[in-house]
């Protein structure tokens, strides 16, 4: 058969349609206004002209597509692709963990979603965009734009009432709602929407403002759902195993008269004659009442909200393993002098108390803890190694950079008194410096710590008052460093203090709420409820061994941390 050379330019032609239809979910951008289209190349880093017609701003939003949305990992750095690895489950490969090319590589044999999925999720927005949204920001969302709150306030009305109202809010307010902007997060402040990236592991913006907050937030939102919903699911899975383990074991160990006990206490009827294994399957299927489980099922069903403070038992609990964190940052700044106070205020564009008192300045700080950092400081070379001083100083024709003996102190010193310098002059001096911190700060900060001696480690450690003991290692006086600079650079919320972790370690907290039950087992049927809840141990730990060591990975390097 021939074809002839306009035949198979239209088959081409059709092809090429096709495949633009199916990797960009129908071409979503398609439908988007010029305003939507320059706001996605905005959050996307992508440079794009200005003034620009419609048809090239779509050309480009469709010639990114692929590397931003389809396989996104490509921008993530090192230590976002190690924290998605090792939410996976699985060890990073070893020599790869400051090697960006294997992780991508680890990463993209990990990933499961399609560039169809992904694209396609496009054409509704709304169906992701609130999910990571607490159960209060959607209800100030409905507040701000007189949408009455469902009642009960539960957390599946609240979303469905801001989802159903999307579009007609947009529309009220004159915005466009296809890839929405800055209004949709009115109601957040800048620490809500620091917290937000914190607890995904995701940098924060440097220097920060709220329209950059704004656009991480966005940029970040869908794939934050995908993993919070991935992750719920398998810690239900784990709660749901370890639950039924443990109940039936306990169960076992339980004599006929106590089965019936335990039934009436609970308003359950049993039939005049049951056998044992009648009782036992009446047993079984009231469960959710048996040795705490309903404080385990609402455990379970809170693994969906894992964002929400939800009012429930749940949260009660996770509170407090949430506030470890937070409190090991307050015990932190408690020890912290009173310059790195300050400069910590300083950073945020917090007032600092003329004159205060330790305790005035240690309140404040703990009360900006999830507040984003204003912009660049002196204190932004707080972390630089002496190589990258001595870079910065050069820049500056400041001659302590080609000094002989010049310890890191010294050029510290002279750096931030450059940037002041700089700062109070303003202009294009200044321009010139902050251009210079843009490109130079992410590089600088990737190997912090990791190229210092002991003695710089330890004069690091004495700007904030820590002290450090004789015969610390390089490794302990590193792990101490980096945890005050964390605390100082994000507040309350580090990277590794993600919401994963928080997400596992709630598997731990339901085996935890089960064994309550089996001290209540081993009360009543003495020897025979202590073996079986040795096999329920057994069987828990079999049931939630994927999650758990995962959970175990986590917990260890927040130990180190904290």
């Amino acid at each position: 058969m021939k074809f002839s050379l306009s035949t198979i330019f239209l088959v081409a032609l059709a092809a090429e349609s096709t495949v633009a239809s199916s990797w960009f979910g129908k071409a979503a951008y398609n439908k988007w206004h010029e305003t939507e289209l320059e706001r996605w190349l905005s959050d996307h880093n992508v440079p794009y002209p200005s003034p620009a017609d419609r048809k090239d701003l779509e050309n480009l939003v469709k010639n990114n597509w692929q590397s931003k949305i389809a396989t996104p990992y490509n921008d993530w750095d090192s230590a976002q692709l190690q924290s998605y690895v090792k939410s996976k489950g699985v060890d990073v490969k070893k020599g790869t963990e400051s090697n960006k090319k294997g992780l991508v590589s680890q990463v993209q044999g990990l990933w499961h979603e399609s560039a169809d999925t992904a694209t396609n999720s496009y054409n509704s927005v709304k169906d992701w965009i609130f999910d990571g949204w607490t159960d209060s920001q959607l209800k100030a969302f409905l507040d701000k734009h007189d949408i009455p709150a469902p009642q009960p306030r539960k957390r599946d009305s609240l979303l469905q009432a801001a989802r159903s109202n999307f579009e007609s809010i947009a529309k009220k307010t004159k915005q466009t709602a296809l890839y929405p902007g800055d209004w949709l997060y009115e109601s957040w402040s800048e620490s809500d929407l620091k917290e937000f990236l914190d607890e995904r592991g995701v940098p924060v913006p440097q220097p920060s403002t709220r329209d950059k907050l704004i656009a991480s937030v966005r940029r970040n939102s869908r794939l934050s759902a995908i993993n919070a919903k991935d992750t719920a699911a398998s810690a239900s899975a784990s709660a749901k195993a370890a639950k039924e383990s443990l109940s039936d074991a306990l169960l076992d160990s339980w004599s006929d008269s106590k089965i019936k006990e335990w039934a009436d206490s609970n308003g359950i009827k049993v039939p005049q004659g049951s056998k044992r294994n009648e009782l036992i399957a009446l047993a079984r299927k009231h469960r959710d009442t048996l040795t705490g489980d309903k404080i385990a099922s609402s455990a379970s069903s809170a693994f969906g909200a894992a964002t929400s403070n939800a009012q429930n038992q749940y949260a009660k609990a996770t509170d407090d393993a949430s506030l470890k964190g937070e409190d090991a940052f307050n015990q932190a700044v408690g020890t912290w002098s009173d310059s790195r106070l300050k400069a910590f205020l300083d950073a945020r564009g917090v007032p600092v108390p003329q004159g205060g008192k330790k305790d005035e300045l240690v309140k404040q700080v703990r009360l900006n803890k999830h507040k984003a950092t204003s912009g660049y400081s002196a204190w932004t070379f707080d972390t630089w190694t002496t190589e990258n001083l001595k870079k910065w100083l050069s820049t500056q024709n400041n001659k302590a950079a080609s000094k002989a003996g010049a310890t890191r102190d010294d050029l510290l010193k002279q750096a931030q008194d450059s940037y002041a310098s700089a700062s109070k002059s303003g202009g294009s001096n200044y321009a010139s410096v902050t251009s210079y911190l843009a490109s130079a700060t992410d590089s600088a900060k990737d190997s912090t710590f990791d190229t210092w001696s002991d003695s710089e480690l330890k004069s690091y450690l004495d700007s904030y008052g820590v002290p450090n003991y004789q015969g610390s290692t390089s490794n302990e006086l590193k792990a101490m460093a980096r945890r005050n600079a964390n605390y100082f650079r994000y507040g309350s919320s580090t990277p590794q203090g993600t919401l994963f972790a928080r997400l596992q370690g709630g598997a731990q907290w339901v085996f935890d709420q089960l064994k309550i039950g089996v001290s209540s087992g081993r009360q009543s049927a003495g020897y025979e409820g202590e073996k079986a809840s040795d096999a329920a141990k057994e069987g828990v730990t079999t049931a939630t061994h994927r999650a758990g060591e995962a959970a175990q990975k986590v917990g260890d390097k927040a130990k180190e941390e904290l």
